[in-house]
């Protein structure tokens, strides 16, 4: 497997590829074992990648209080965020995965996990101020586009329905889906007589969509 296309996008070239290979190994894979897989590095990434995000956030933002830098890094830092940087540096093809999950309507939620691996990979390689490089360049467009500090759908719901007496939105597992390591969850919010229900690949992404669909629909 050729990893020059990956090598150009990220501007750095792996001397070794034991990490990197990791990094694009899922679960399911046939031939891998668990210490050979990216959970670990999934896990390692994903606070390198927060922590560089946040001093990016601290810097160009010096008159913004926490909570607003706090709402922009939740973005940045999010499975949405992690997706169109994965496509970035082409991860789906290079993604070590079994065709039945490579198939499933979340496989491709797997190169999110791949893309914090990938960049944990860089560090344990290269150091932070490479990985630090890598992550501040690719990331910097999304943060460029950020206009506006963006809101919580779940917060903005609730303020809602708070503001017109309506109680306190309900939120409740509708089904279960998938693999142990690829689930899909459909959660569902209620208020008053009106609902609406999102799937995700965790409770929590699946709430707030079905938060800011809800909302979408009491606003109209």
């Amino acid at each position: 497997m050729s990893f020059d296309a990956l090598y150009a996008a990220l501007g750095y070239r792996f001397k070794e590829t034991a990490h990197l290979n990791r990094a694009l190994t899922h679960i399911s894979h046939r031939a891998a074992h668990a210490r050979d897989t990216y959970e670990r590095l999934e896990f390692l990434g994903d606070r390198v990648l927060g922590l560089v995000v946040a001093q990016m956030l601290y810097e160009q933002f010096p008159d913004e209080e926490e909570g607003a830098l706090a709402k922009r890094h939740a973005v940045l830092v999010s499975r949405e965020t992690l997706l169109q940087v994965a496509d970035t540096l082409g991860l789906e093809a290079l993604l070590r995965v079994a065709a039945s999950v490579r198939q499933a309507k979340r496989g491709h939620f797997l190169k999110a996990d791949a893309c914090e691996a990938v960049l944990a990979a860089l560090y344990l390689e290269a150091g932070f101020e490479e990985v630090a490089q890598v992550i501040r360049r690719l990331w910097q467009p999304h943060v460029s586009a950020m206009d506006m500090v963006p809101e919580n759908a779940k917060s903005l719901l609730q303020e809602w329905a708070q503001e017109r007496g309506k109680g306190l939105p309900q939120y409740a597992l509708v089904a279960r889906s998938g693999p142990e390591h690829a689930p899909l969850f459909e959660m569902e919010v209620v208020l008053g007589t009106k609902k609406a229900s999102a799937k995700g690949a965790s409770k929590r992404e699946a709430e707030q969509k079905a938060a800011s669909d809800l909302l979408k629909e009491l606003q109209k």
